[in-house]
């Protein structure tokens, strides 16, 4: 087995994969449960001595569930914990060494249980494609269980008690991880953000708030968490999210009517640089990946796994190629090693016969 094979066989996360409803546009569905217990402080203002009593409390509350690790962050070196956030597993809060806090990990990572992030728990399920109900299903099975062995804080008035007050309510968080190359490259996406804002959902960067949509990905997420039920929140986010994928279809057929020379061009020209680079920057790699993505997903490239460009968009980040290489890369080394895995991995893609059925 080669290293890069080595490399993915321990990495690949399955919401990676192609499976799943809209797969072509949504590239995974997450839903996350905000939960606190009644009688402590917020992990932002407690001691590390109640930190060490919640996790206590959250272990024992899922002990005897198969095939989950609980992982103290503390134990984890610092590219490892970085490499947890670029799989979108834990929050950037939660890698930072100096708080206290842990993740519960299911064994193929759909689940993830963040323990003294922003709140006390935070439940995490996420899948490939459109599976916003399977999700908040699972989720919430893991919430039942934890609440009867928990006391949680919770008002009659407004729900559950969380840090920030956004999340007050339900407590859910919800969101759908689309690319939409064809909006972004007709300057559509200014204003469809803009529109989302206005039904009291957000559109976001791949790693969240504050992030940039790097190869044209964004995340869409409900904002309001109180005054709506579950069921209803899931339902508007599906609704929208439909939508966009019929506006994004849309522009793809446009594109194709309009300049498909030009369109061709893009997707090949990026697929030649990719295949063939040297060096390639964080940003370039990524917006040449969308391209080549599109170009998959339009049928104008044959024969690549559409997991490949998933898989890529978030193994060419910073800890993940240094976990790759097996060393602290500096940032021009790391611009090399993310051309060399890009070039062997889609390499792969091709000789293993294409996209799944």
């Amino acid at each position: 087995m080669s290293s890069i094979e080595n490399f993915l066989k321990n990495a690949v996360t399955p919401w990676m994969g192609p499976k799943g409803e809209y797969s072509n546009i949504v590239m995974s569905t997450r839903v996350r449960l905000a939960r606190n217990l009644k009688g402590f402080r917020f992990p932002l203002d407690f001691s590390r001595e109640e930190a060490e009593e919640v996790e206590q409390k959250v272990a024992a509350a899922l002990g005897g569930m198969e095939d989950f690790s609980h992982i103290p962050m503390e134990s984890v070196p610092a590219i490892q914990r970085q490499a947890l956030v670029e799989k979108h597993l834990i929050s950037p809060q939660l890698a930072d060494p100096e708080r206290p806090g842990s993740v519960i990990l299911s064994g193929d990572e759909s689940v993830s249980i963040m323990v003294n992030e922003e709140d006390h728990i935070r439940i995490q399920v996420i899948y490939p494609g459109l599976h916003l109900m399977e999700a908040f299903d699972r989720a919430n099975d893991i919430d039942n269980r934890l609440e009867e062995a928990l006391p949680y804080a919770f008002d009659g008035d407004f729900g559950y008690i969380t840090s920030c007050p956004t999340n007050t309510g339900t407590g859910l968080r919800a969101s759908v991880m689309l690319h939409l190359p064809a909006l972004s490259i007709t300057s559509n996406m200014t204003r469809i953000a803009q529109a989302v804002a206005r039904l009291g959902m957000t559109v976001r960067g791949s790693y969240g708030e504050g992030s940039d949509a790097l190869g044209n990905v964004y995340q869409v997420s409900n904002q309001m968490t109180l005054g709506k039920s579950e069921r209803d929140i899931l339902m508007d986010l599906r609704d929208l999210t439909e939508r966009l994928i019929e506006q994004e279809e849309r522009a793809r057929r446009a594109l194709r009517e309009h300049s498909p020379m030009k369109l061709e061009d893009r997707v090949w020209r990026s697929y030649g640089i990719l295949t063939n680079a040297r060096v390639l920057a964080t940003d370039e790699a990524a917006n040449r990946l969308s391209d080549v993505r599109l170009g998959i997903d339009m049928g104008i490239i044959p024969d690549v796994d559409l997991s490949v460009l998933n898989e890529l968009m978030i193994f060419m980040q910073p800890a993940f190629l240094q976990q790759y290489a097996g060393e602290t890369l500096q940032p021009g080394e790391r611009d090399v090693f993310r051309a060399q895995l890009i070039r062997e991995r889609i390499g792969m893609g091709r000789q293993s016969g294409g996209a799944e059925d």
